[in-house]
């Protein structure tokens, strides 16, 4: 690294230490999305009350609706109502969705070089948590959307190392970026989502995202799940990333014939066979 940018990244560090140490500056989930997640915790909360409860954020609504239209979902027809889409979905699928929704409103973008940081790190997790659905959808063991949450998590540090920079004369480069999201972004995770008091499974998962060794159990679990999608996405947006290759990986191990074909760019099959699929969940996240 040059001096000028050794010392720049000096500067960031500091800044996303800073950020690490006052908890108040990282984001908070909103309040609708508390509210509806206590609804769904009530067991006693009816289907008219919960769909009440969620038309007041029409944006979550939308998604809800996009997501059980989705390749994630097999039925011939589409729902139209909010009732028919919570019931389609069930509780636990729309408490996930309202989680991954918040996700992406939580981070405000302060300056150009801010959303232009923002857009290139969802645009990677939307890849690679569409991909991990997927996944979910066509091997089993997980739901989709359970998968699909926990790959978003696992890197909700890497959008926030983004709430240190909040005007432009501080927004690093992209190089720079990753290398503060390298450092940081598992350690700032961690931090946000114990203050958001998730379940302690999608803490465990950011812990161990990205150990290509590391794969707990016998069978698939949503860690398998949240590393293949990871190397995939990495393989997608880095073709030239220094990565082991596939069937080196602990999770790709636990697959049985013919889930296991890998195709001639190393990547697995059945994701090459879904491309597809995969983008058109991608859509309904961007």
């Amino acid at each position: 690294m040059l001096l000028s940018e050794a010392s720049d990244y000096s500067i960031y560090r500091r800044v996303v230490s800073q950020l690490m140490q006052g908890e108040e500056q990282l984001p908070s989930l909103p309040t609708i999305t508390l509210d509806i997640r206590r609804a769904l915790g009530d067991p006693t909360i009816s289907l008219n009350a919960l769909v009440r409860l969620i038309s007041r954020d029409p944006a979550l609504s939308a998604l809800l609706v996009k997501h059980a239209s989705s390749a994630l979902y097999r039925h011939t027809l589409a729902p139209k109502t909010l009732h028919e889409v919570v019931g389609l979905l069930g509780m636990l699928e729309v408490d996930r969705i309202t989680m991954v929704h918040s996700i992406k409103s939580l981070f405000t973008l302060h300056s150009p070089g801010h959303k232009r940081l923002f857009v290139e790190a969802w645009e990677r997790l939307v890849i690679k948590a569409s991909t991990c659905a997927m996944l979910a959808r066509l091997l089993g063991h997980v739901t989709a959307e359970h998968a699909l949450l926990a790959s978003l998590l696992s890197e909700v540090g890497t959008l926030a190392v983004l709430s240190a920079f909040r005007n432009e004369s501080v927004t690093p480069s992209s190089e720079l970026y990753y290398k503060l999201c390298r450092e940081y972004s598992k350690s700032l995770g961690i931090i946000v989502l114990k203050k958001w008091s998730v379940h302690n499974e999608y803490i465990e998962i950011i812990r161990d995202t990205g150990n290509w060794q590391r794969s707990p159990g016998h069978s698939l679990q949503l860690l398998d799940l949240v590393n293949l999608a990871l190397y995939h996405a990495i393989k997608e947006r880095t073709p030239d990333a220094e990565l082991p290759p596939l069937q080196e990986l602990a999770a790709y191990q636990k697959l049985m014939q013919p889930q296991d074909f890998i195709g001639e760019n190393g990547e697995l099959s059945l994701v090459i066979s879904h491309h597809d699929e995969i983008q058109a969940i991608a859509r309904t996240l961007r």
